[in-house]
């Protein structure tokens, strides 16, 4: 017997067509549905795949764990530990490493991934396979114009890599995590209870201190809870809200508001379909919050035992936490989360600037899809390694947050499989000046601490740090730096604006592909235990 589903279903998730939505490919002929495209007739047999035609219930989707990084030379050590956190929960998972590496590192380091041992496939997608997955696309696109924006939309940056992941998992849900991501979490031994409309607390504990350990919870487990289900399937123990607000960040920005060594996050109150589709979903995190670089420096400037700006001498710890499923979601943290991927997702922007995810806040506030914290929590180690100086990434941040405000500002449309929005790139005499306000600020406290400190290593870094900053915010010139400011942001927004017209179009043509012959991957020969 065969079920056969309405076709008011896929036309649902189809693109928009017109101005937005790049035609490039004919009817299908002997479809028994005029105009559809061929690749829209594998989405109807992907989702066809899911059901048990005997008795008309779901089956489990297939699931998959990424791990997107560009420092091939610590992935192992995160695949083992991942590896071994699945088996020992009862979990068979094709674990993916997306590597941005240069073909000289990955030709240094890949041996390190083929001495790891693991019970689950493990799988690369690499230089060489990118370079093969590209020429595809190149091949299927008629007009070769449209080159530059595949290559813009999978160029190694944040963004750029995880569109990779994307693409690969089209049909089947996604569990990603960070290269310095581990499947555990810090949790205070005597947890207090949380305040009605709490959902979750934590602290930070100064390196060495005790009253905290580790916590392991069932990753797996608790995204297949969760992601791709109604609202109103979730498991009973799950809040339910508009919006998490977290004390000690700016709700539209999450961007800090200052350092604070305690803090919530919040649910407001809020309704919304119980139809609505779990689309995304993210543990909550301990080892470093989500804070912003310029937090990690005002630690190093309270700190007067510390010499290195680098050095991590504060933890955060979670006192206590609960699930939560939620319209919006502020605090999407790409690090720790898990995707529906059944019929294709927006596309990260594909850019070097931390606001890759940012995408995600914006496109979950239509109708029908919501956003869950699940009832677990993983650790982050940051690692240093190949990591830009302070100085770097606060000036990456301070540009995430003035992109993030203008994009937001502007929306005009959210859809399926993206967004639109109306800013062009302008930055104003004034957006220069807050930036600059606030840095020179920053520079003032740093001046000061290194005359205030008797250990002179400590001075001598806090002046590098310094005058760091001063050469990475172009001398505090404001001319200068508005002219520069203007040039990264217009190209950050018209690399967006193009990816997000051409994505569409290579999701029909992955989704197809990659239920036909596959992606270009390669199986890594490690040991299997």
């Amino acid at each position: 017997m065969r079920v056969e589903l309405p076709w008011r279903c896929l036309w649902r998730m189809r693109p928009r067509r017109g101005a937005d939505r790049l035609n490039l490919y004919p009817p299908s002929r002997g479809t028994g549905n005029p105009g559809l495209l061929q690749a829209e007739c594998h989405f109807y047999l992907l989702e066809n795949r899911f059901w048990d035609h005997g008795n008309l219930r779901m089956q489990q989707k297939e699931l998959f764990f990424v791990i997107p990084t560009y420092r091939l030379r610590e992935v192992g050590e995160t695949v083992e530990h991942y590896d071994d956190h699945f088996w020992r929960n009862g979990h068979s998972v094709p674990m993916v490493v997306f590597d941005d590496s240069s073909p000289a590192n990955q030709e240094k380091y890949y041996s390190l991934l083929e001495a790891t041992n693991t019970h689950n496939d493990l799988y690369y997608v690499g230089p060489r396979e990118k370079e093969e997955f590209i020429a595809y696309l190149h091949q299927r696109l008629p007009d070769k114009r449209l080159q530059g924006l595949v290559k813009n939309l999978f160029r190694p940056s944040y963004g750029g890599n995880r569109n990779y992941t994307l693409m690969y998992t089209l049909g089947s849900l996604m569990v990603s995590a960070d290269d310095d991501m581990r499947p555990f979490a810090l949790m205070e031994h005597s947890p207090e209870t949380l305040d009605a409309e709490e959902i979750c607390r934590g602290r930070l504990h100064r390196t060495g201190e005790n009253g905290y350990g580790r916590k392991s919870f069932d990753i797996i487990t608790s995204f297949r809870d969760v992601l791709g289900k109604t609202a109103d399937q979730v498991p009973d123990n799950y809040e339910r809200g508009e919006l998490l607000v977290d004390t000690a960040m700016d709700l539209e920005t999450n961007a800090t508001t200052g350092l604070k060594r305690v803090n919530s996050l919040l649910v407001r109150p809020g309704t919304f379909a119980d139809d609505s589709v779990i689309k995304m979903a993210q543990t909550f995190r301990s080892g470093t919050n989500d804070i912003d670089a310029i937090d990690y420096v005002q630690m190093f400037l309270e700190n007067d035992k510390q010499t290195d700006p680098a050095d991590l001498n504060d933890i955060y710890v979670l006192e206590n936490f609960r699930p939560v499923v939620t319209k919006k979601n502020w605090r999407m943290d790409c690090g720790v989360a898990g995707y529906d991927n059944t019929f294709g997702l927006p596309p990260f922007f594909p850019t070097h600037l931390r606001c890759e995810d940012y995408i995600y806040r914006l496109w979950v506030q239509q109708a029908g899809i919501c956003s869950a914290h699940v009832d677990a929590a993983q650790n982050h180690s940051k690692s240093n390694y190949m990591r830009n100086p302070p100085a770097a990434e606060i000036m990456n941040e301070e540009v995430s947050n003035l992109l993030k405000r203008k994009v937001k500002a502007s929306i005009s449309r959210l859809d399926e499989l993206g967004i639109a929005f109306d800013y062009d790139g302008e930055v104003t005499a004034q957006d220069a000046e807050e930036i600059l306000q606030k840095i020179q600020g920053l520079h003032a406290q740093a001046l000061a601490a290194a005359d205030r400190a008797a250990d002179p290593e400590r001075a001598a870094a806090l002046r590098l740090f310094a005058t760091n900053l001063h050469k990475a915010f172009y001398a505090f010139e404001p001319d200068f730096f508005q002219h520069n400011l203007l040039r990264i942001v217009d190209d950050v927004v018209s690399v967006i604006k193009g990816s997000l017209q051409l994505w569409p179009t290579l999701v029909e043509i992955c989704y197809y592909q990659r239920g036909r012959k596959g992606l270009p991957q390669t199986r890594v020969k490690n040991h299997r235990k």
